[in-house]
């Protein structure tokens, strides 16, 4: 897969870029509980979104999804809400921008074998996966936990879905052959094998 996203990257877009992927994932227990603060156990499942990532110097964002197949570019200064899957990516680097991080551009090129729709969180996916390559490129150290709060924020605030951490939690911590056992309230957790 990295050899085919990078390839895809360099049709549409120059440079070298670095490759990330985040997985979707399963809920076994907890379904709606997130958002009310209680306890879920989500795990990361083997689908995943992955983005190939370089910085730019314009202050546009270069986006494109092989999934789609639709190119966008849009100055960083001038993100909205949209209709489709670009609103995930645009509401993360909005969420970046107001912690106070600068970016100077980027272009990006998404894929992904999550199935959208069918509850594997695949916006929650993209979201991580963004909020993870852009705070690798631009060296911004930004905590893991910082990421799934910016991933959450992206998705309930720029996106306008009622969501908990649950989702990206999952995405950004999920660890192979094991369970998250989450407190959505103080965002406590343990691995559960599984």
């Amino acid at each position: 897969m990295k050899t085919k996203i990078e390839s895809i990257f360099c049709q549409k877009f120059q440079g070298k870029p670095l490759i990330v992927r985040s997985p979707g994932r399963i809920n076994i227990i907890g379904e709606h509980v997130d958002y009310n603060g209680g306890y879920v156990l989500p795990a990361a499942i083997d689908k995943y979104i992955y983005v190939a990532i370089d910085k730019r110097n314009d202050g546009i964002v270069g986006l494109y999804s092989v999934n789609f197949d639709v190119k966008i570019e849009v100055a960083l200064d001038s993100l909205k809400p949209t209709n489709d899957f670009s609103t995930y990516v645009f509401g993360v680097i909005d969420q970046i921008i107001k912690r106070g991080f600068s970016i100077s551009g980027i272009n990006i090129v998404i894929y992904g074998d999550v199935p959208v729709g069918a509850g594997l969180s695949s916006s929650a996916a993209l979201e991580s996966a963004v909020a993870f390559a852009i705070n690798e490129i631009f060296q911004l150290g930004i905590s893991k936990l910082e990421l799934v709060s910016i991933a959450q924020s992206a998705e309930s605030t720029f996106a306008g879905v009622n969501c908990g951490v649950m989702d990206m939690f999952a995405s950004i911590f999920g660890k192979k052959d094991f369970a998250i056992k989450l407190d959505c309230d103080s965002l406590q957790y343990e691995y559960m094998p599984l």
